[in-house]
This record gives C-alpha cells, structure tokens and sequence, in this order.
C-alpha cells in the first residue's frame, strides 16, 4: 500500500473517529469532581460515550421555553437540533461553562448555563481528527506503528476538547492512553520495518511523568496532575523515536502554551495569573514531535 492510499484511509479513518466524539465531550466535561454527565440539559439519559449530541427525546418537543427540562418543556437549545449544548440547567446539576480565568474546580449557577460555550460539532471535531490522522500517516508512511498513532489519535482530540471546555484531564482517558500506548507500542516492536525502540518509550513515559510531576509539586497552581497522567502517555509515544523526540516534543508542548497564554494577555483576554488548559497543548507539543520524529525516523 502506498503512502497516498494510507493518507487517504487514515483521513476516512479519522473522519469517522471524530464524528464519534461529541457525545463524550459532552459527557467527560464537567468540573473537577463532579460525576460524568448521564442526562441531558432536559433531564433525558444519555447512554452510550460515542455518537452525537442529539437527543432524540428533546429534539421531538414541541416547545420552546428558556428554561430546559421543567414541565418537560423544551428550551430554544435542546429544541434546535435536540443538541446537548452548554451545560446541564436541572437545579442543583454540575456545569461544564467556563471563561478564560475559571480554575479546575470552578462552579457556575445554573443561570449561567445558556453562556456556556457548546459542544464542539461533530464536523469539527472530525475535521480535526482526519487532518492529525492525515498527518500522521504521511509522516509515518507504511510503517507498521501507524496503527498505534491512528488508534490514539481520536482519544487526544477528545482530551484535548475536554480540557479546553473545563480545564479537567478525566482520569478515564489519561491512564489508559499510557497504557495502550506502552502496550501497543510492544507489540509493533514485534513487527519488521518498526522504525523505534520500545525501552526508550518506557523510559520516556517515566521521564515525563517524573518531570511533569516535580513541575506539578513545585506549582501546583500552574501544573494539574492531570497533565502528569497525560505525559506519562505522552512520554510513551515521543520516546517510540529517541531522546531528540522527547525533548522536542516537550519544548513544542511549553512554547505553544507560552504562545497561547502571551496572545491571551496581549487581547485582555487574561491576566499573567489566569490558569489556562495545558493539555491541549502538550498534545500538540507531542504531534509536533511525533511527526517530525516519525518523518526522520
């Protein structure tokens, strides 16, 4: 197979990987310690993790109110579309809204819930993830760890809509990413043509998760433990191509941040002390190196 055929699997992969995701976006982001959602804004279940964010119970409603899930009236958000958008209005349910200067643990009224920003649609987030796989495939090329880069793939795009929406890394996607990754990496090591070595992707996954760690204890105003559960995955995959590719992916990850956080204070958007999500930004730290690793390898 060549690599334009791989290119163009991978974008149809992707495509579908990231249409998948809204419904777990919608469920995973909500604040630190609050349980994942399993209703909609109506007060409907939602069942499964992967899927869109239509309700079909909501979206049959007749009418529209302001307020969602009282009477078993519809609000103008559930009833175009049936979306779950914003965040749960039931009183006394957890919101997922925040601004550019919400902590990890802030909590918002449910008045506030129709300012929430929405679930990202499913066109962008299968946008996003087909142009990572598409990416991934034509830096990789036909080897055989391209499957583990294409499987991981849609599960950063989620951590990452996550974290942008409630600054939250759930522990149900972290830990698991750094085991596949270490696992699957294993066995691809296995396989002929492999262009990496299996030992330094454990020891970057214990070199970043130690790293990040130290940074964690020494500020943990600026670092959440969550982006040290996401580097131990993160370590796995850099350190699949060498050292080189830990440390740029590393220095892609904090400068992309710095970026961030400089564009946000020069727009008033922030203050120096405003905590900002790093995790999609150690993740695109990470595909920064993993590309460049993977085209060198």
């Amino acid at each position: 197979m060549t690599t334009g055929v791989l290119v163009l699997v991978a974008v149809a992969w992707g495509g579908v990987a990231g249409a998948s995701l809204p419904r777990a976006v919608y469920r995973f982001a909500v604040p630190s310690g609050d349980p994942w959602r399993d209703r909609c804004p109506g007060g409907h279940p939602v069942r499964g993790w992967l899927g869109g964010v239509r309700c079909g119970e909501c979206a049959s409603g007749g009418v529209v109110s302001e307020e969602c899930g009282s009477g078993g009236v519809v609000s103008g958000e559930c009833a175009s579309g049936g979306a779950y958008a914003g965040a749960d209005s039931r009183p006394g349910a957890p919101s997922a809204s925040h601004t550019p200067s919400a902590t990890p643990s802030a909590r918002h009224t449910p008045s506030a819930s129709h300012t929430a920003s929405p679930v990202p649609s499913a066109a962008l987030l299968a946008t996003v993830t087909a142009l990572v796989c598409a990416a991934l495939a034509a830096a990789t090329g036909t080897r055989p760890e391209l499957a583990v880069w294409l499987l991981l793939a849609p599960v950063g795009v989620l951590l990452a809509a996550v974290d942008f929406r409630v600054q939250r890394l759930p522990d149900p996607l972290t830990l698991p990413l750094a085991a596949a990754a270490l696992a699957l990496l294993g066995l691809t090591a296995l396989l002929p043509e492999h262009a990496g070595h299996w030992r330094t992707a454990l020891y970057g996954a214990l070199a970043l998760g130690v790293g990040y760690y130290v940074l964690y204890r020494i500020n943990p105003g600026g670092m959440g433990f969550g982006d040290v559960k996401l580097a131990v995955g993160t370590g796995a995959v850099l350190g699949w191509y060498g050292w080189p590719t830990v440390l740029l992916g590393t220095f892609a990850a904090f400068l992309l941040g710095a970026l961030y956080g400089g564009a946000l204070v020069l727009a008033r958007r922030a203050g120096r002390k405003t905590a900002v999500p790093f995790g999609p930004f150690l993740l695109a730290g990470t595909l920064t190196g993993l590309l460049i690793g993977a085209y060198t390898a």
